[in-house]
């Protein structure tokens, strides 16, 4: 896990209001010597794109373009039913086959997320495209700390009770986020994935906020062996993890861990945002 420092430290040196600038690599696009007349997006063009977008009840399917022309972000933002409450809490779900190019796959909120949280918690979704890259990619960190800023900006979002869930490849994305972004988040619940937090010198480093990791017992591509290890091992650092197993559950199983998810959902309200 330790070429994920490189990213890291990528973003460390971009404050949260300039982080979509960062998008355009502090350069014009080639031609716009030529093509004087070329415009080139700013953070503020961004922020009023996503501040003009008309927000319903019940799901919204967005394409929202950077500061780079011709990048888009693509994403879903699950609205609750009584949008007039304001400080609602925020759940980020990160889909698998992350680095699969298909401008749909971020629309699975009706599989594990939005039926998991029902009848126990009215809250925000939003679920991004990964765009082809695996979630802790470059694009993918600037993509999400962009979006989490302008959701906890614009929206009624209280900021202290922002989660972050995934299955797989997402899954592997929010044990990445909980660890390395650990101010933007309260809690995360990854699902059906293995994450090794062992640094280059050999050090397994604990978590700062508290996990709820659901894994299938007989998941063929991560092992519930595997898991376990990496997770006891970063308990005894001193890091909070939940552990919920599926009898029977594979990895190809997905929307059947929902009923899983929805404990994870009482254990966040319960126990970290009580």
């Amino acid at each position: 896990m330790g070429y994920f420092k490189n990213y890291f430290l990528i973003i460390l040196l971009i404050s949260t209001n300039s982080i979509i600038v960062s998008c355009s690599s502090n350069s014009e696009p080639s031609d716009s010597v030529d093509n004087p007349e070329q415009t080139v997006r700013t953070a503020n063009d961004v922020k009023e794109d996503f501040q003009s977008i008309d927000f319903k009840s019940g799901i919204n399917d967005i394409t929202l373009e950077s500061t780079t022309t011709g990048v888009f972000w693509k994403f879903r933002v699950v609205v609750p039913t009584d949008v007039d409450l304001n400080n609602l809490p925020l759940l980020f779900n990160l889909h698998g086959g992350a680095q699969n190019i298909d401008d749909d796959l971020h629309k699975t909120t009706a599989c594990i997320t939005s039926p998991g949280i029902d009848g126990i918690l009215e809250a925000y979704i939003i679920s991004p495209n990964s765009n082809g890259e695996l979630w802790y990619s470059q694009n993918n960190q600037i993509q999400m700390v962009a979006l989490h800023d302008l959701a906890t900006t614009y929206l009624p979002i209280d900021k202290s009770r922002v989660a972050i869930t995934g299955y797989s490849d997402g899954g592997n994305g929010s044990w990445f986020f909980a660890q390395f972004y650990s101010s933007l988040f309260s809690a995360a619940i990854p699902i059906a994935t293995s994450y090794n937090t062992i640094s280059n010198n050999g050090i397994y480093n604990p978590f700062e906020i508290p996990l709820y990791v659901i894994h299938g017992e007989e998941d063929e591509l991560f092992p519930l062996e595997t898991t376990q290890s990496l997770i006891n091992k970063s308990i005894e650092v001193g890091s909070d993890i939940q552990v919920s197993i599926a009898p029977d559950l594979d990895h190809y199983q997905v929307c059947d861990y929902m009923p899983y998810f929805k404990e994870g959902v009482n254990w966040l309200v319960s126990e970290v945002w009580q």
